[in-house]
């Protein structure tokens, strides 16, 4: 299950560092503590609509856009069967097990979709894995930026 909070708050602050702006100019525009913000990108804190909208304004952001982007990544999310699933459940000497990330010693799970789109799945605990996914490009495009949610 993909926690709606935690999408939101990635498309913030992917769109915040995208206009290389610190949280507390974004707080300061939108009129909200630095810290609640900070909650909020966290996925932490699930914001009201009307915060939502001002926090929007205050990226120069519409509503919509945001939300359509959030919407986005849920389908997808969602397309993949799988990817949410906990990651740890094959014995370690499983051809299908999922390779271990180093820092959290949780599995991980690849999955790509037609070349374009990489997908990789953590399960951070038993309640808790995080989902990344990136369009595949060549290295000379950085227009694309990477979306991360987690449930």
């Amino acid at each position: 299950m993909v926690l709606l909070r935690r999408v939101i708050g990635d498309a913030l602050r992917a769109r915040r560092q995208g206009q290389h702006r610190t949280l507390r100019e974004v707080s300061s525009a939108a009129n909200v503590s630095l810290g609640y913000l900070s909650e909020i990108e966290r996925g932490q804190k699930e914001p009201s609509s009307e915060l939502l909208a001002a926090i929007c304004d205050a990226l120069g952001a519409r509503l919509s856009e945001l939300l359509r982007e959030v919407s986005d990544t849920v389908a997808f999310a969602e397309q993949l069967p799988g990817v949410l699933v906990p990651v740890q459940d094959e014995p370690a000497d499983s051809p299908v097990a999922a390779p271990v990330h180093k820092a959290t010693g949780r599995g991980v799970r690849q999955v790509t979709s037609d070349g374009s789109v990489a997908v990789s799945a953590r399960q951070d605990s038993p309640l808790k894995a995080t989902l990344r996914s990136a369009r595949v490009r060549p290295a000379t495009d950085r227009t694309d930026r990477d979306v991360v949610c987690a449930a």
